[in-house]
Formats: structure tokens, C-alpha cells, sequence
């Protein structure tokens, strides 16, 4: 299993949100730049880059800082939030970006999903599935649609995605504990690849969604606070594979 820190970008800057509330918002950095390098140094050969603002808006807000991450660093780079046409996926592709993160787009609209996946590969796609309660939030958690978690990780294995990252809006950025019930049941249920989100404060909890079988755990607000020690979480992952 891979450890994925995260860095949420919202007006230029590295924050997280409460919840998906984008009025709890707590700025970590001015400069995600140097989070990227930090956690590099640390040990992350993968990023989990959110743009906060393009997940709302719909629009690439914070393309720029997301380039010269890629710049700056060597690491493996995946990256969501406004993500809805080709032209924007190509865009990331080409500065370097090696997976990209799409969740409004997939449920709106499968034919561009599809012609995504056709035109950069499956491996390069990870579908979102953010959910509260149970029920997919779209359009940076701001609009709820009518749609189960597990239904939609069901569908999207229908149109070929091999991969999906499962949040519970609830428990996210809460220091609390993952949905591991829900986490569970979409490993076992689904031929996906699944990466997990949302309310991982412990290297307690990064093992056990280690030994359900996730592919990658993301993790963000636990390692800003130091409830989660990043290279000790690292370094515990590497002695189970």
C-alpha cells in the first residue's frame, strides 16, 4: 500500500478544509511548493494535489502552482479538481502530472470520461467518489447528486476505470477515523483499485486500511498536525509489503 500525503491548493495557498467546508478553512503553508519538497525529503515517492478552487468552480484556478510542482520536485504526481475536459487532462498530462483525479466529470458526463481514459490511458485516470452518508457529492462537495457510493464505483468499472478513491466528506479533516465499513465493503465488493480518504489520524489507522486491502491511503490534515509522523508511517508500510 502506498501513503500518499495530500496538499489541498486554495488561493494559491496549501489549506485544508473541515468537512468540505470551504468556509473552515485552515492555511498549512503560503507556499505548496515547499510542502511538495518537505514531504519529497520525508520519503513520498507520490502527491495527491487538490485544486480546491477548480473542484468549485469547474475552472483550473491554480494550474500554475500545480506546474511548478511538477517542476520542482521528482515525485509521482496525481491531481484532481477541475478536471472536466480533455483539453484540461492534456494540460496536466503534459507538464508531467502521472494521474489524474475526476469526479463531477464521470458522473455528469461518461463520453468524456471515456474519451479521457482513451486519450491518456486507464492507468492514468483515478475516479473520485466522494461521498456523505453514502450519497456521491459533486462539484467540490457543494452539490449532492442521487447516487450510492458502491453504485458508482459499480458503474464506473462498467465504463473500464481500474481505479477509484473513496472519501467520506464526513470525516474528513476531522482527526477522527476512516469510514473502514464503507472502505471494506467497496475492496471487497469491486474489482477496482481502491485508495482511500478521509479521516486518517494515526499510524494505527494507515495499517489497518493497509491489511483491507486498499491500494494507496491518502493522507493530509494528520501529517500537518503531526498527529501522523510521515517517514515513521512510511518506513511501517514498507516492513509489511
Amino acid at each position: 500500500m502506498e501513503i500518499i500525503p495530500a496538499i489541498d491548493i486554495k488561493d494559491g495557498k496549501c489549506v485544508r478544509l473541515l468537512q468540505g467546508d470551504y468556509d473552515q478553512v485552515t492555511v498549512f503553508s503560503d507556499d505548496p511548493v515547499e510542502m511538495a519538497l518537505r514531504w519529497e525529503s520525508e520519503g513520498s515517492e507520490y502527491l495527491h494535489i487538490v485544486d480546491l478552487d477548480g473542484a468549485k468552480s469547474g475552472n483550473t484556478s491554480n494550474y500554475d502552482v500545480i506546474e511548478n510542482i511538477c517542476r520542482a520536485t521528482n515525485t509521482r504526481i496525481q491531481v484532481g479538481g477541475g478536471i472536466r475536459s480533455l483539453r484540461v487532462a492534456k494540460n496536466y498530462t503534459d507538464v508531467g502530472v502521472d494521474r489524474l483525479i475526476l469526479g463531477t466529470v464521470a458522473v455528469d458526463s461518461p463520453p468524456k470520461l471515456a474519451t479521457i481514459m482513451e486519450s491518456v490511458g486507464k492507468e492514468s485516470v483515478i475516479v473520485s467518489v466522494d461521498a456523505r452518508s453514502g450519497i456521491v457529492a459533486l462539484d467540490g462537495w457543494t452539490r449532492t447528486s442521487q447516487i450510492q457510493a458502491a453504485d458508482l464505483v459499480s458503474d464506473m468499472f462498467s465504463l473500464g476505470v481500474i481505479r477509484c478513491m473513496y472519501t467520506d466528506i464526513d470525516r474528513d479533516g476531522t482527526l477522527s477515523t476512516p469510514n473502514f465499513d464503507a472502505i471494506s465493503n467497496l475492496v471487497n465488493m469491486s474489482k477496482v483499485n481502491v485508495i482511500a480518504a478521509g479521516g486518517i489520524s494515526s499510524l494505527d489507522s494507515i495499517l489497518r486500511l493497509a491489511r483491507l486491502g486498499v491500494e494507496a491511503a491518502i493522507v493530509g490534515r494528520a501529517i500537518y498536525t503531526g498527529h501522523v509522523d510521515l517517514k515513521e508511517a512510511l518506513n511501517a508500510i514498507n516492513k509489511i509489503r
